[in-house]
């Protein structure tokens, strides 16, 4: 089969890698995204790669929220009513689900490569809410596309280059081992931009692009399918390398979000990881 319609395809092409834009997909129905079958990939993969909390949480937390007293795969059952969001992370580790991730990878890659090279690392997770389940505010490091199963969503995204919203500092935290989690002040709300995803439609994420979500009053199954790229890796590494700049009491300028324009921070990083200085 094919996952995406052609005007959707172009529509990715033309937008791709910084632009959020919404595509339609042909996902719908598949059998592998059914909660039952959902229920029991939970149960064969490892306890580390699912993460499941109460779905009603603030836009911006501090920590781990707690987790709910039945189990992930009982939480993925009784969706509608658990009041729980489950997230079952890396499902390429299962390989039914690894079969389906690179056949979809594979029907976007004549129009990721010439845009940010080779597709490194493709990852895919699954979400599985109850219904008005907010996902806190956080950013992510790969190329993402989220692909509404069942039910709807509003994600709001806010610039990845925004100092505002995801400060220096920040980045460099993350990139040298800390949270994704965001902090949150409402008046950061007016630079955000919705983007409502009914079933059938999917939304492609820029690199480090902050965001939270909102569920709808139904339950939702969202896919989402990402990848690494030069671009991601520079621009982590670079904001690494910053963090030791930082420390020595610099104030280092913040990397670009062309691969190019990060190869020396993040060449640096890398020569003092391989020296084990860092």
């Amino acid at each position: 089969m094919t996952y995406f319609p052609p005007a959707a395809l172009a529509r990715f092409a033309s937008h791709y890698p910084e632009e959020p834009h919404v595509l339609e997909h042909n996902l719908l129905g598949h059998p592998l995204m059914e909660l039952e079958a959902l229920a029991q990939m939970v149960e064969r993969l490892p306890a580390r790669l699912v993460e499941y909390a109460y779905a009603k949480q603030p836009i911006g937390i501090t920590g781990k929220p707690p987790v709910p007293s039945i189990s992930a795969a009982d939480a993925v059952r009784q969706i509608d009513s658990a009041g729980c969001w489950v997230a079952i992370t890396h499902i390429e580790e299962d390989p039914l689900y690894r079969a389906l991730l690179l056949d979809v990878i594979e029907e976007l890659k004549p129009f990721i490569t010439p845009k940010t090279g080779a597709v490194h690392t493709p990852q895919a997770f699954v979400f599985v809410s109850s219904p008005d389940a907010v996902t806190p505010y956080h950013f992510d490091p790969e190329h993402n596309i989220l692909l509404q199963l069942r039910g709807a969503k509003v994600m709001t995204q806010f610039p990845a280059d925004s100092e505002m919203h995801a400060p220096s500092a920040v980045h460099e935290a993350y990139h040298t081992g800390g949270p994704r989690e965001l902090c949150w002040r409402e008046e950061m709300l007016a630079a955000g931009r919705p983007f409502a995803l009914a079933a059938g439609q999917g939304l492609m994420v820029p690199v480090m692009a902050p965001h939270f979500v909102t569920n709808g009053p139904e339950v939702s199954v969202s896919l989402s399918i990402t990848w690494r790229s030069e671009w991601s890796y520079n621009e982590g590494a670079a904001h690494a390398f910053n963090s030791v700049l930082r420390g020595m009491g610099f104030t280092p300028a913040r990397p670009g979000r062309w691969p190019q324009q990060n190869r020396a921070k993040a060449f640096a990083w890398r020569v003092l990881k391989r020296l084990g200085i860092r």
